[in-house]
């Protein structure tokens, strides 16, 4: 059976039909104040990978075209939420 995911959007898509990006939790060094090499190297390449329950970044690639934050389990896959990575946002809410 295909794994399914429920765009807020959309409703329930094949998984197929998105693009995970990674991880929802690095923070992008600040604009405003000039940050380190060091810095910029972990927040594009470091990442930990952890098992378990994580909060990725996915788009929408064949339908809405809009980016999610979704909570999954790594080991099972199974999906606890979908939001609209937008929401968050103009919520403040980190992800």
């Amino acid at each position: 059976m295909a794994s399914l995911i429920t765009c807020p959007h959309c409703g329930v898509r094949p998984k197929e039909e998105f693009s995970i990006r990674g991880d929802a939790a690095p923070v992008r060094p600040a604009a405003d104040v000039p940050a380190s090499d060091e810095a910029w190297n972990a927040y594009v390449h470091l990442r930990a990978n952890p098992k378990g329950r994580l909060r990725e970044f996915w788009h929408h690639a064949a339908g809405c075209r809009r980016w999610l934050i979704v909570e999954r389990d790594t080991v099972s896959h199974a999906v606890f939420s979908v939001v609209d990575a937008q929401d968050l946002a103009l919520r403040g809410t980190a992800p």
